[in-house]
């Protein structure tokens, strides 16, 4: 229940999925209550961007980040990973406008924490703790949190193709060990019938059969298939627990999401933020009221 960083610097390089162009990241030990940093080192005087909510600036297809015109784009999967390790503290350097895309899972990144070893700070980790249901609604999709002892998810996704239909998972605990094993592996998925559509829009760029499921419009393309049948869903708890990693802070409650995406599961976390009195603060042992200091839950 003690804060976490990494022991020690590790790296990689790939390319952006979106934008296309190589990129070298580098993750680095960060200090107690120092949060999630990500840094531009391509630009003058390196400027840094809190994974923070008030940041997001975009949610179209990835969850990019922002501050004061300087952006990171595609940040959820590493943050997915980070948060299922229960790293709090880190500090992330880009060469270029976007995190890796690896293989399109967040695999590679949880190697690459696991390879930095995982390092125990002395400071207590608080947790945000959801006392009241909070809804919200897009048309036919659906995302709510409630009342649970500790992080549940209830995800169900719901796609007129016959590769996909509707497919639900749900995680009853988030540990890290089950994540590396059932949803670390999940890989991003598009369709041929848009690849053209993404690429005149400046999307999808970098994209392939080596770090995307691709389908068709009778089934997968990739030759090696599925990793799950249900693998498309598995892949969408792995974005939501990358987007609520924004809040900084464990979240303790059920979180259940019908056809979601990126900018639904913002939609949830602003809702948490906008509405105080729907949850508290505790830190291990000892109920607190939300202190106005945490980093994580600045806007």
């Amino acid at each position: 229940m003690r804060q976490q960083t990494i022991a020690e610097k590790v790296g990689c390089t790939g390319v952006g999925l979106h934008s296309g162009r190589p990129v070298q990241l580098s993750l680095h030990p960060a200090r107690v209550n120092a949060g999630i940093v990500f840094t531009r080192t391509d630009l003058p005087a390196a400027p840094e961007i809190p994974a923070r909510p008030g940041a997001v600036s975009s949610t179209q297809f990835a969850t990019t980040l922002a501050r004061d015109g300087v952006s990171v784009a595609t940040v959820e999967h590493l943050l997915a990973a980070a948060h299922a390790l229960g790293i709090d503290n880190l500090r992330v350097e880009v060469d270029g406008p976007e995190v890796p895309v690896m293989d399109g899972s967040a695999a590679d990144f949880s190697y690459l924490l696991r390879s930095a070893g995982l390092f125990p700070q002395r400071a207590l980790r608080p947790a945000l703790r959801i006392r009241c249901p909070i809804a919200v609604e897009e048309g036919d999709r659906r995302i709510r949190v409630e009342p649970a002892p500790r992080l549940r998810v209830s995800y169900a996704v719901d796609f007129e193709h016959p590769a996909i239909g509707r497919q639900e998972y749900h995680l009853e605990r988030l540990e890290a060990r089950l994540f590396e094993r059932e949803l670390a592996g999940a890989r991003t998925f598009g369709f041929l019938s848009e690849v053209q559509d993404l690429w005149r829009a400046g999307f999808a760029r970098g994209g392939s059969l080596d770090n995307a499921v691709v389908l068709d419009g009778q089934g997968v393309v990739n030759p090696e298939g599925l990793r799950w049948p249900d693998e498309f869903v598995r892949h969408k708890v792995l974005d939501l627990l990358g987007d609520l990693a924004l809040l900084g802070l464990p979240l303790l409650g059920h979180v259940v999401v019908e056809r979601g995406g990126h900018s639904l599961h913002q939609r949830l976390v602003a809702g948490i933020l906008d509405t105080p009195a729907a949850w508290r603060i505790e830190e291990p042992g000892s109920p607190l009221g939300p202190p106005a200091d945490l980093p994580g839950l600045a806007l």
